[in-house]
């Protein structure tokens, strides 16, 4: 399935080989399904068993855009600017499956009394595609969820991501001939000045905000005054207040330049993804299956290809990853991470986003990352393209389906007081507040399939 998957990239909201595979599999395998979650075509959940506790694995499987590559060691499109899955999200999602599967054999051997579901969950590259099936109330009544992602070492992830909002502006103004740009009022003037203002706005935010654009549309050719400009925004911060925040200042910076330009500005948000809620109890259980599973194990043809796909980076790229991981014991000669470290960010949390930060406020989550390619290899580049659909990709795979249904089967076996520990950690971090999806309930899933 992984292969396949990997064979057939698809992006954002457009997964329906990926989710149709997936679905056909779970189904065949006595799970019950249900399907366009959230208004998503690819969405879905497939469930089996009955009663408490209900546990989730989430799954994802979408692609990247202009990440299409062989698996080799040189920069070889499959698909010239086609996607490719350079964040290993056919790994991701098929992990899930696996455990799910294996899972629904015991309970049935053991008369195990309990609920597993999968979430087939598409669109996590823009960040959104698990709000809209958490406005859609999916995760509300699990007693905890599970998560893994690819990565360069076997770890467990003590830290927040970030918090964001995926958001495009859109000018209009009024067309006119560039040789008489006096009867026009341009749009892309208005987009330029706004993102002017926004680069000002950088010295005067929370130290860890980000705030990244690019214009979607700057008009159709130089002798025409562009009517119609657009800018998309991703902003970034420690947690969903702070982002809130930069986000009314980058409003009114947009509206400034409309003033300014005398055109008008409205906009649409596409993403609001929170921080990931960690909890430590959940990812203690999830680390304990170590001395279940044992370490991975990569066969000298692994090594050799690892190493030849790293000597196509930069040296800085692998020298910034030795320094990291050395705080934990990996050799500065590792380039498959077979054990397992407990990870934790010096600055407690990360730049990147995920929308499982979602998930993480609406119930308990533990998640664990497993060696699917080589130290110093980072994620969205035709490298990880590479590895992830190679057998160090797979493997590693199997290594992480191994955590999720191990962990699982804990906790529906024997899991009662941990639940409980996990749901009074969720509570205290979340001091009580209600999860308020960051997506406003006028803005519809794009469909796309």
């Amino acid at each position: 399935m992984a292969k396949e998957i990997w064979e057939r990239p698809e992006l954002a909201f457009g997964e329906k080989f990926a989710s149709q595979l997936q679905q056909s599999l779970l189904e065949g395998n006595g799970f019950s399904l249900l399907t366009n979650v959230g208004g998503i075509p690819t969405a879905f959940v497939a469930e089996f068993g009955t009663g408490q506790p209900i546990i989730g694995i989430l799954g994802e499987y979408d692609a990247l855009p202009g990440l299409s590559q062989t698996v080799g060691v040189v920069k070889e499109e499959i698909q010239t600017n086609g996607p490719g899955h350079g964040c290993g999200h056919n790994l991701l999602g098929t992990a899930g499956v696996a455990a799910v599967i294996a899972l629904k054999k015991i309970l049935e051997v053991e008369n195990i009394v309990g609920t597993i579901r999968y979430y087939g969950c598409p669109a996590e590259e823009v960040l959104s595609g698990k709000t809209f099936m958490a406005r859609a109330g999916v995760f509300n009544d699990l007693d905890c969820a599970l998560s893994w992602h690819p990565g360069t070492t076997n770890m467990v992830a003590n830290y927040r991501t970030s918090a964001l909002t995926s958001v495009e502006f859109f000018f209009k103004g009024r067309t006119a001939h560039a040789a008489t740009a006096h009867l026009g009022r341009s749009a892309l003037d208005a987009v330029e000045l706004m993102n002017i203002g926004a680069n000002y706005l950088r010295e005067h935010v929370v130290d860890g905000t980000r705030i990244h654009y690019t214009i979607t549309n700057g008009g159709v050719a130089p002798n025409i005054v562009p009517d119609k400009a657009s800018t998309w925004y991703f902003l970034r911060g420690a947690n969903r207040k702070e982002v809130d925040q930069v986000f009314e200042r980058v409003i009114k910076i947009a509206q400034g330049a409309a003033l300014m330009t005398e055109t008008e500005v409205s906009w649409e948000i596409k993403a609001g993804a929170y921080d990931l809620n960690v909890n430590d109890t959940l990812n203690q259980l999830m680390y304990r299956q170590k001395d279940v599973i044992g370490p991975l194990q990569f066969t000298e043809e692994d090594h050799a290809f690892a190493e030849a796909l790293v000597e196509t980076l930069d040296p800085s790229s692998r020298e910034t990853s030795q320094r990291m991981l050395a705080q934990f014991g990996i050799h500065e000669n590792t380039l498959l991470p077979t054990e397992f470290i407990r990870f934790t960010s010096p600055g407690g949390s990360v730049a990147g986003s995920s929308d499982v930060g979602d998930v993480s406020w609406i119930t308990p989550v533990g998640q664990v990352g497993t060696t699917c390619s080589a130290v110093g290899i980072p994620l969205h580049t035709w490298q990880a393209t590479a590895s992830f659909g190679s057998p160090i990709g797979f493997k590693g795979m199997i290594h992480a389906s191994k955590v999720l249904a191990l962990t699982a089967y804990e906790l529906l076996v024997d899991g009662k007081e941990v639940l409980e520990q996990a749901q009074a950690e969720f509570l205290q971090s979340t001091k009580g507040k209600a999860y308020i999806p960051a997506i406003p309930n006028e803005v519809k899933a794009p469909v796309l399939v």
